[in-house]
């Protein structure tokens, strides 16, 4: 497995393109370590399913930069989801880290996922990764890209095939493409977000 730390420079490009990057890197805390496998990308100002979408707020003002830190927000009063700041100092955009395989620290990360019903499904989706790895709000902002940071972020081999597809659960911009994975059974199960129209009867 790779010892050497992605750099802010790699980072401080597109959310687009810090997908591609971060496909098969490797990310660590508190004991486990797991090989990111699918993620999502978001912009700023020009992305509305985007926390920052609005402007910068308290919650979200480590998505302003600069690239390399680590995002944490909580979710339906019971999540807590992880993401790569990318871009630039001052330019939001973020990669939302979807779902990992353990490579290390596997019998923690079962402690921490009791429930799961075997390697492949203990960080299987964004609220689960952070569940093994031991995220939570108390880690947003570090800076991934520092060896005495509590959470790391390694350089991984760029997979051959890449797969893309609409993002998942957002009630905007439903059909923007920019959920990325490889082939892993750890990758999460696709649910398209919006208001569903009602069915029309015979």
């Amino acid at each position: 497995m790779s010892s050497r730390l992605l750099t802010r420079e790699e980072l401080a490009v597109d959310p687009v393109d810090a997908s591609q990057l971060l496909l098969g890197s490797f990310l660590e805390a508190d004991g486990v370590r797991v090989r990111i496998v699918e993620v999502e990308a978001y912009r700023g100002g020009d992305d509305p399913a985007s926390h920052c979408y609005r402007g910068k707020t308290p919650r979200n003002e480590v998505m302003f930069g600069p690239a390399g830190f680590l995002y944490v927000y909580f979710v339906y009063g019971m999540h807590f989801c992880a993401n790569v700041v990318s871009l630039t100092d001052g330019v939001p955009g973020a990669v939302l880290l979807r779902a990992g395989e353990v490579v290390a620290g596997e019998d923690v990360a079962f402690s921490r996922r009791p429930a799961a019903r075997s390697a492949a499904e203990l960080a299987k989706g964004p609220a689960r990764l952070c569940k093994v790895l031991g995220l939570d709000r108390s880690q947003n902002g570090v800076d991934l890209t520092s060896a005495s940071s509590p959470v790391r972020l390694y350089a991984g081999t760029r997979a051959e095939k890449v797969f893309s597809g609409p993002r998942v659960g957002v009630a905007v911009a439903m059909d923007v493409p920019w959920r990325f994975w490889i082939d892993s059974p750890a990758v999460s199960t696709y649910k398209r977000g919006g208001k569903r129209r009602p069915t029309k009867s015979a």
